[in-house]
């Protein structure tokens, strides 16, 4: 289960003793006031903390050693209210190794033309101050983001709200735990990928379990918690019967229960955010887990098929960075099956052979319960709906064999043009930006996969946000990609990632 966590960001304000006690006192009321207005807000989704003014070396690295030892805190807002000399600030970066935004703005909207004296000046010089403040930081090639506008912008607190996002994603990244049943699908070469350089780049520890170990946790579920998930799942899906027997539909869906039931009660003894399954190794279950999957994801677990364990850890990630969203739209994983290339309709159908989170549902979700050709075992149930509209973010982490590259395509989500209901499987229709024949070309150059964790809930500028902050290549495809361009930024890629 995702469990909300209570983190906060630090303001530290940089000023210098040079103006004396009277400014360095207006520095300080004006970083409560900018602190005070970002709290009530309502836009940013975790809490900004005010800090004492930095003037000093030895102030600034103890307060970064502290921000790295407080496990409340998520991340650090710079702002230079005064100039404040770069140099003190060397030893508190070089020591700081959390998420860092430097917030370039100032007390003051309008220059105050008919008052305007040289104290005003020498007090309000952020124009002045950040820049040396941002030369330090560029000069010791430190990750940031810098946000620049007036404070009390809408446009500034909903970047900053982007960030903290991004910025509790990265601190989280390395507590992400991948169990995998049973290993990759046979001869897939983009599933696989080098698990012990992803625990040092990304944090994230990636187990395998045979199928038979956590078989023996689902048997021990209970039949009377079998029947209490099954009241659940008839109280809040259609049933679609389809001719076939109630009773024997039932019994097909409570497989499901139970598999949901051990499996989460394995997740939970040993620490796993994120599972992965395949098709071809089921050991003793009776059905490939469907259903059971899907409600693990709208739990917040991490899924990724046939062993795709990178999919299964960022899309725990996504929902992770995703907590919280007013209104959320929904995070799951995704596969990219068969296009409509008629034109002026173009599109990506979107789906798995189950596996596919109900938080991206628009409309009634079904229990359905059919054949499937691969897995040879009985007929799993599994939830069917069709995706919402709008704008999404679809990702997909390749291995390059010397590196990682995230890749990021913005995706527009539209209604499918007839129903389909000789698809038992819920369902995405999307074109990628900017079309279909330009997104499709550019994932293909960049080796992007078939699937994806994608989302309705971030952007692109977030995911890039966290791949630069992982130390890894993005590449973004977009409303302004053209062909040309991006392949000299593949070809820039590898000279710059070698």
């Amino acid at each position: 289960m995702l469990e909300q966590k209570n983190y906060k960001f630090w303001f530290c304000t940089g000023s210098q003793d040079l103006y004396g006690d009277e400014v360095l006192a207006h520095v300080a009321e004006h970083a409560k006031e900018i602190v005070e207005h970002f709290n009530q807000s309502g836009v940013l989704p975790y809490e900004v903390v005010w800090k004492p003014t930095l003037i000093t070396n030895e102030l600034i690295r103890k307060t970064f050693n502290e921000a790295n030892a407080d496990e409340e805190c998520a991340g650090v807002i710079t702002w230079m209210h005064t100039f404040s000399p770069a140099k003190s600030w060397i030893l508190g970066l070089q020591e700081f190794r959390k998420p860092l935004l430097h917030l370039h703005t100032q007390y003051n909207e309008e220059i105050p033309y008919d008052s305007i004296d040289m104290d005003f000046m020498n007090e309000n010089q952020a124009a002045h101050g950040d820049r040396e403040y941002g030369h330090i930081v560029s000069r010791m090639r430190i990750e940031r983001k810098v946000v620049v506008g007036y404070w009390k912008d809408e446009m500034i607190k909903q970047r900053i709200a982007g960030w903290m996002r991004t910025a509790v994603g990265i601190i989280e990244s390395s507590h992400i735990r991948v169990m995998r049943v049973a290993d990759n699908m046979r001869n897939v070469a983009v599933t696989e990928g080098d698990k012990v350089e992803a625990q040092i780049k990304f944090g994230w520890e990636i187990d395998a379990y045979p199928v038979n170990e956590i078989e023996e946790c689902v048997s021990d579920v209970t039949t009377a918690e079998v029947n209490a998930l099954l009241d659940e799942y008839y109280s809040k899906y259609e049933i679609l019967l389809e001719g076939r027997d109630p009773e024997e539909f039932k019994k097909h869906v409570a497989v499901q229960a139970q598999i949901e039931l051990g499996f989460e009660r394995f997740l939970e003894e040993k620490g796993y955010h994120a599972i992965v399954t395949h098709f071809g190794d089921l050991g003793k279950l009776k059905q490939l887990p469907g259903l059971a999957i899907q409600r693990l994801m709208e739990k917040g677990y991490g899924f990724g098929a046939e062993g795709d364990w990178k999919v299964a850890a960022m899309v725990r990630l996504m929902k992770i960075m995703t907590q919280g969203v007013k209104d959320a739209k929904g995070t799951s994983m995704l596969e990219d099956y068969t296009y409509n290339l008629v034109k002026g309709k173009e599109g990506i159908l979107q789906a798995h052979m189950l596996e596919i989170c109900p938080s991206i549902a628009e409309g009634p979700i079904s229990i359905k319960c059919q054949p499937l050709s691969m897995g040879n075992r009985e007929d799993p149930a599994r939830l069917v709906f069709t995706s919402k509209e709008g704008r999404g973010v679809a990702t997909s982490l390749i291995d390059l064999g010397n590196r990682f590259r995230l890749i990021i395509n913005e995706v527009d989500c539209k209604k499918v043009e007839k129903p389909m209901p000789k698809l038992p499987v819920a369902t995405a229709f999307w074109e990628p930006l900017p079309n279909l024949y330009t997104g499709a070309e550019a994932w293909i150059l960049a080796g992007g996969a078939h699937h994806t964790a994608f989302s309705y809930d971030l952007t692109a500028e977030q995911m890039g946000d966290w791949a630069s902050a992982m130390g890894i290549e993005a590449v973004y495809i977009g409303e302004n990609t053209n062909i040309r361009d991006f392949k000299r930024e593949l070809m820039l890629g590898e000279v710059f990632y070698k």
